[in-house]
């Protein structure tokens, strides 16, 4: 079971940030919404640390900064297949994840407090789904460490509200499709069922439609994130050189996408 969490955790990392339903964004959130998707993480999560205050409103700021901290730490860990002796060599690991644990673990109780009074709260419900998904994406795939059961299901279930309320919610779907697709793509078909079951083709779907969605940049770069992520999984060579194109015009930083062009760049004649 930790191999099938584990495969979950390591491919859905993708899903990430934009701005709380109703709440103003400000230029310091901006700012660090276009280095998240620029590749620079220990910087985002650095102009979020006053942004992520014990307040509802805050969860945007804190999802980002627990999504930031997430991605530093499967930068500095890699892919290395012994994940715990990784993790004891890496210097700054240590303080990155008692960093992370503490901001997701403060960001849940403010979620789940205002749930008890507002059951029905769309972006509440998203937030907290998203950052127990961060956590459930950290210990089981970055660390490789047998928890998150209880996260993993509050966050299924968080998701499956908001979109039986708003069908069109982008970043719910985005979030849900990674959900369906790695379910169905990885899991033994014997034991899909023991994760809620999955659906690749309708992962696919959810993600290609929220691609071309009218919503915030910051929405439609999530979800381009993770459509290029899924048609690279699918060797769709193509389709995801075409969606890495679009995306680093607006994040022309970002060194994942300038590896995957460069990889696949046609070669100089002489």
């Amino acid at each position: 079971m930790r191999r099938i969490i584990a495969t979950i955790a390591a491919a859905a990392a993708s899903v990430s940030l934009s701005v709380r339903a109703g709440a103003a964004e400000s230029p310091d959130l901006e700012a660090a919404q276009r280095m998240f998707y620029n590749g620079r993480y220990a910087d985002a999560a650095s102009v979020t640390t006053d942004l992520c205050t014990p307040d509802v409103d805050a969860l945007t700021a804190c999802e980002l900064r627990t999504s930031a901290l997430l991605f530093q730490l499967r930068r500095a860990l890699g892919d290395s297949p012994d994940k715990e002796e990784t993790f004891t060599r890496c210097e700054p690991c240590a303080e990155l994840l008692a960093t992370f644990v503490a901001e997701t673990r403060r960001g849940q109780q403010i979620a789940r407090a205002r749930l008890k009074v507002h059951p029905q709260d769309e972006a509440t419900l998203f937030f907290l789904g998203k950052l127990d998904l961060n956590y459930v994406w950290l210990q089981l795939g970055t660390l490789g460490r047998k928890t998150g059961w209880d996260e993993y299901w509050e966050a299924r279930r968080s998701l499956d509200k908001v979109l039986l309320q708003n069908p069109q919610n982008v970043r719910a779907k985005v979030a849900r499709a990674w959900i369906d697709y790695i379910v169905d793509t990885k899991m033994p078909r014997g034991t899909r069922w023991l994760l809620g079951g999955g659906n690749k083709k309708r992962g696919l779907r959810a993600v290609r439609e929220a691609a071309t969605a009218d919503a915030d940049r910051f929405v439609r770069a999530e979800a381009g994130f993770a459509l290029w992520d899924m048609q690279v999984r699918e060797r769709n060579i193509a389709g995801a050189l075409a969606t890495a194109a679009r995306l680093v015009q607006e994040f022309p930083a970002n060194p994942e996408l300038r590896r995957f062009l460069d990889a696949h760049a046609p070669p100089v004649s002489q």
